[in-house]
């Protein structure tokens, strides 16, 4: 075996001796809702998604989420991932919780996460786990301004971290203290698995707190290691809704930060919403209110007018959506006007140039190279080839009750306003539609359709008046 591939398997293996756990099981009464808490969404995402998708981008061997309130919600949403589930049948506290894992633990280390604090950085906890060996446990600290409602940290005369006293046990002078506990703590599965066992409810709330590790540690001689967080808001929890809406701006407001980073144009970094990613080329500008779903990709040069809806859709270099507009899984080639007030629904294709204007609905539309569908409009299940004009007011019909069926429209043909397309229908190159027109069958190349009743005008006509009833 070579020195190389020998290195990759030690890499490998230290990779593997981690067992993440995440506390799920709380119902969060504060919330006021019939929905789990940690399924309540942060950017689009349960909360708890949030801590896995970090948790995994430390690689552990495994991973476990300990429900219990709403258990099955959460097995269902969480049901496309590798998580290992963990029923606390009563909530009896922290300690508790992490006891209905034992069981499943390897033998490396075990990092214990919230389902609750979505905003936790991968950089945070892989310097904590690195402090974590059969000589030291790790504990994450925050200091607060104001420590009201948390574990405070107790050191001794030399600066040792050696108890975490919950606020409903602590004396006076503990409550002075401004170091908290943030409940986050790393140690090997060894440490783990001896100490839980020994945990007593005698306290206030009658709990098994996992906070009484500490003071086990410290009698063992076993040292803990402490680090903190680049800001307070990392380690915040979320208990009811105004918590809930405070963690969400603060990652919008990261997020804001790093897309101004890239050069990304906006006319207000508070007034951004991204629930998923999104990806920005260069010299992009976003105006105020805008909401980005899903996967998003904007290209070189794009503008986005203000209080638009973009949700898992691609528009490329040069392309300009006016205000108010909605784009859901659509793909648009490059230099495109989309909007304003337009909705560009799922299947929707625009080649290069294309346009959707004002009040125009397409959906599963593949609309051709510097063909318009200008206003007031619906175009569904339909294919426009290159040049077609669209009049205002034009409909496909595309549904019969039943089934869906497809309108065909040629190169270069004109659709006079008001007109209705009978699917299934074609309608040649060069064709024109007179204007309010209803069309059920086909239209040949260079051919003019015109299906209105004829004009009859009377002079003199005495309009109707009022009954006098």
């Amino acid at each position: 075996m070579t020195q190389t591939s020998t290195m990759h398997d030690e890499i490998a293996a230290e990779r593997q001796a981690l067992d993440v756990v995440i506390l799920a099981a709380g119902k969060g009464t504060r919330m006021r809702s019939q929905r789990p808490k940690v399924l309540h969404t942060l950017a689009g995402k349960p909360m708890v998604r949030h801590v896995m998708d970090v948790a995994e981008r430390l690689r552990p061997e495994r991973l476990h989420v300990v429900v219990g309130h709403g258990a099955e919600q959460l097995r269902e949403a969480l049901r496309d991932t590798s998580a290992r589930f963990a029923l606390q049948a009563e909530q009896k506290g922290t300690g508790h919780a992490v006891a209905q894992t034992l069981e499943q633990l390897g033998n490396g280390k075990v990092l214990i996460l919230y389902g609750d604090v979505p905003l936790i950085r991968r950089d945070t906890l892989t310097a904590l786990l690195a402090q974590v060996d059969d000589q030291h446990l790790g504990l994450l600290t925050v200091t607060l301004a104001d420590p009201t409602g948390y574990g405070r940290i107790l050191r001794n005369a030399a600066g040792e971290a050696i108890a975490i006293v919950e606020q409903k046990d602590a004396s006076p002078d503990e409550l002075d203290v401004r170091e908290c506990n943030t409940g986050i703590m790393a140690m090997t599965a060894t440490q783990l698995k001896r100490w839980l066992p020994r945990l007593s409810a005698d306290n206030a709330q009658g709990e098994y707190y996992l906070t009484d590790v500490i003071a086990m540690a410290a009698e063992e001689g076993i040292q803990v290691a402490t680090a903190q967080p680049a800001t307070a808001l990392e380690v915040e929890g979320v208990n009811n809704r105004a918590q809930m809406a405070r963690l969400e701006r603060a990652y919008q407001e990261r997020l804001a930060q790093r897309l101004l980073e890239q050069g990304v144009a906006l006319a207000d970094p508070a007034r951004l919403d991204v629930r998923g990613q999104l990806n920005c080329g260069h010299d992009v500008e976003i105006d105020v209110g805008c909401v980005f779903e899903g996967e998003v990709e904007l290209g070189e040069g794009v503008r986005i007018g203000p209080y638009c809806v973009i949700r898992n859709s691609t528009l490329g270099a040069g392309s300009v959506v006016e205000s108010h507009s909605v784009i859901d899984g659509a793909v648009a080639a490059g230099r495109n006007q989309i909007g304003p007030f337009a909705r560009l629904r799922p299947g929707t294709r625009l080649a290069i140039k294309a346009k959707v204007g004002n009040f125009v609905e397409t959906k599963n539309a593949e609309v051709g190279e510097d063909s318009k569908i200008n206003h007031l409009s619906y175009v569904g299940d339909a294919r426009l080839g290159r040049g077609v004009n669209i009049g205002a007011g034009t409909i496909t019909c595309n549904y019969d009750g039943i089934n869906k069926h497809r309108t065909d429209i040629a190169d270069d043909a004109f659709i006079g306003s008001n007109s209705a397309l009978v699917a299934p229908v074609s309608i040649g190159r060069g064709a024109t539609v007179g204007a309010g027109s209803t069309i059920a069958k086909d239209v040949a190349d260079n051919t003019l359709a015109v299906t209105r009743g004829r004009q009859v005008n009377k002079p003199d006509w005495p309009r109707p008046g009022k009954s006098d009833k």
